[in-house]
């Protein structure tokens, strides 16, 4: 299924993607919202955001995807961005989407290490030559296994790399870029990506759609579409501010996005609360109003009612420790660390906030003289066109300058009650659902909630 081959080019062979097993993205159950699109499984919008978030398309996807953001309105030819989150090389097979898989990972984690852009660009060339070899040795067919291991052989009509499925793409789309962010499922994106996100970002208006995915639409392409909706409202703040100004009995202050508040009668961990948070929110002036916006933003990208997607990426942490509670130490030491990088996700996305708030503030008070020219109004104000708004700074060094988050998170992350008292019947309930088929639900929903 997934051994090396012998006859493999020694010159050009990786012996990780040679070993690989072919998986399919897709699988029975892969779709999890009630409006379905062919082809583009959990595929939505976020509330008041031109920005979308899916699983992995199929070839035909691609196509119905792009349609349904522009509609009958956005040229087919402007600015669209599709940024990809995935670690895993992936071609198609007959207009279907297959991953490289480690043996040891298949309808599991898809936790790759320090994959770059240029590494999953080359590992997916060299996938497709695995694949080609494979085909050749067997008849034309690929044995291809699905999440729960199951095999199936098919016979290979087309076989394609992801990149050049895009390349074609841009033949109708020509204003398509497609931005390669791998990224791992329960921790933050290093530094460096999310600098890579504003950079695919910067240079689009607000208007222009945003398509961000993952494997099925869940962990990774929610926590892309929050940065690349956090980094929108960077661009209006620097942007709007001078219009909004001009229209009079206007009270700003109403349409800040950092007077929002999380429903108080949530527990402390559903509100974020975390003892290494309330530590970041203490380090700097902006901390209290960064964790608002990001706290607003991470709702609208959650579930119903706040939002249209799958994932909370907050509450999911809190809920995650409540069933650490039950489970059996070996169970245990897994999800402490996946609770613990979520907290370091959560931690990250609240900094990148308030990054771009510091940043808007700059692109306010330095925009020169020409620039004041090209976009004056009435009354002396200035409005950029969100197009035009630029960073002063990375993020990176922008968390240089403010290297002790950095020591903050790294030492506060594990900052919880690990043992906590549970009232008797409440204990009792949960005990009950473990003898059920609760344990059995959660471990069946490892893999489907991870990417």
């Amino acid at each position: 299924m997934g051994e090396e081959d012998p006859k493999a080019p020694e010159s050009k062979k990786n012996p990780e993607v040679w070993k690989a097993v072919a998986m399919a993205d897709h699988f029975e159950k892969i779709q999890k919202l009630p409006d379905k699109i062919d082809g583009v499984p959990n595929f939505r919008r976020v509330p008041g955001y031109k920005v979308y978030c899916c699983g992995q398309p199929t070839k035909d996807g691609f196509d119905k995807a792009i349609e349904k953001v522009c509609g009958d309105k956005y040229p087919k030819d402007g600015k669209i961005v599709w940024i990809n989150m995935r670690q895993e090389a992936i071609i198609y097979v007959n207009g279907n989407p297959v991953c490289a898989r480690p043996p040891n990972k298949i309808g599991e984690y898809a936790e790759l290490g320090n994959v770059t852009r240029d590494s999953v660009k080359a590992d997916e060339e060299e996938f497709q030559k695995v694949l080609e070899s494979r085909m050749k040795n067997n008849g034309g067919k690929l044995t291809i296994v699905d999440v729960s291991k199951k095999e199936s052989e098919v016979e290979v009509k087309e076989l394609i790399t992801l990149s050049k499925v895009m390349e074609s793409l841009k033949e109708k789309y020509p204003g398509l870029t497609h931005n390669r962010i791998p990224v791992c499922n329960s921790a933050a994106p290093l530094e460096k990506d999310f600098d890579t996100i504003c950079n695919a970002l910067l240079g689009s208006n607000v208007n222009a759609p945003v398509i961000v995915n993952c494997q099925v639409g869940l962990s990774r392409s929610t926590t892309g579409c929050v940065c690349t909706c956090i980094f929108r409202e960077f661009q209006l703040s620097a942007s709007y501010e001078g219009l909004i100004e001009t229209v009079p009995g206007v009270n700003l202050e109403l349409l800040k996005m950092d007077k929002y508040e999380i429903d108080k009668t949530k527990d402390a961990l559903f509100r974020g609360e975390f003892e290494v948070v309330k530590e970041l929110l203490a380090a700097f002036e902006d901390g209290p109003a960064s964790k608002r916006e990001c706290d607003k933003i991470i709702d609208r990208n959650g579930p119903k009612p706040l939002g249209t997607g799958i994932k909370q990426l907050r509450e999911n942490i809190a809920e995650s420790k409540l069933s650490y509670e039950i489970m059996d130490d070996a169970a245990q030491a897994f999800l402490k660390t996946k609770i613990m990088d979520n907290i370091q996700k959560y931690f990250y996305l609240i900094c990148f906030t308030g990054y771009l708030r510091d940043q808007g503030r700059i692109a306010v008070d330095g925009i020169s003289e020409d620039e004041k020219k090209d976009f004056s109004l009435a009354g002396g104000k200035v409005s950029a066109p969100t197009e035009n708004v630029k960073l002063v700074k990375t993020f990176q060094t922008w968390m240089d300058e403010h290297v002790n988050f950095r020591t903050i998170c790294v030492e506060g992350k594990g900052k919880l009650q690990w043992e906590r008292d549970i009232p008797q019947d409440a204990l009792d309930n949960l005990q009950n659902l473990a003898k059920s088929d609760f344990k059995k639900k959660t471990w069946a929903k490892s893999f489907t909630t991870s990417t």
